[in-house]
């Protein structure tokens, strides 16, 4: 699977990673579990099994026209993974420069191979991940642990290209240096 992510700036990426530990620490299975080195706050625009040929220096230009959008997380998602098991986000509001953003990455990736559906425009929430799938007493304990969970703001500062495959990453919209 390949993806196209944008990164939280340095003091939302810290809220993020806080919400996780705040959550591992009372016994939930957050993103804080994620072992990858390359693991970080971020926000999926796409997913696509293939991109086609030439699209990362495509959107290596959209995102280096789009960085650094705002963004503010409000609220609470749960949603179904296998089984009864549900995974928690945090909900990213859907501004409409983000959606124009969503749907310009889509236009350059319209010939992609096996598009994951949950990621297309009509279909995507966005949303910042904090756990990995949860039965249903995890997600009742994750939503006393967190309590009030309150809205937060700040700007998606970079971008980057993720390969399941190879587990790298490859950053976009980087400004030429």
């Amino acid at each position: 699977m390949r993806t196209v992510e944008l990164l939280c700036d340095p003091p939302l990426d810290g809220a993020v990673r806080a919400v996780w530990r705040r959550l591992a620490d009372g016994g939930v299975d957050s993103l804080a579990h994620n072992p990858h080195p390359g693991h970080r706050p971020h926000l999926t625009l796409a997913a696509c099994a293939r991109m086609p040929a030439g699209a990362a220096d495509r959107l290596d230009e959209l995102l280096a026209d789009a960085l650094p959008p705002a963004v503010r997380l409000t609220g609470l998602l749960s949603f179904s993974a296998r089984s009864r098991r549900r995974v928690l986000s945090w909900s990213v509001v859907p501004t409409l420069g983000l959606m124009r953003l969503h749907h310009r990455v889509w236009e350059v990736l319209e010939h992609a191979e096996d598009p994951d559906p949950h990621y297309l425009p009509g279909r995507w929430s966005p949303h910042l991940g904090l756990t990995r799938r949860l039965p249903p007493e995890a997600v009742t304990l994750a939503h006393t642990l967190l309590g009030r969970h309150p809205d937060l703001t700040g700007t998606f500062d970079a971008a980057r290209a993720f390969d399941s495959d190879t587990q790298r990453t490859r950053p976009l919209g980087a400004p030429a240096g």
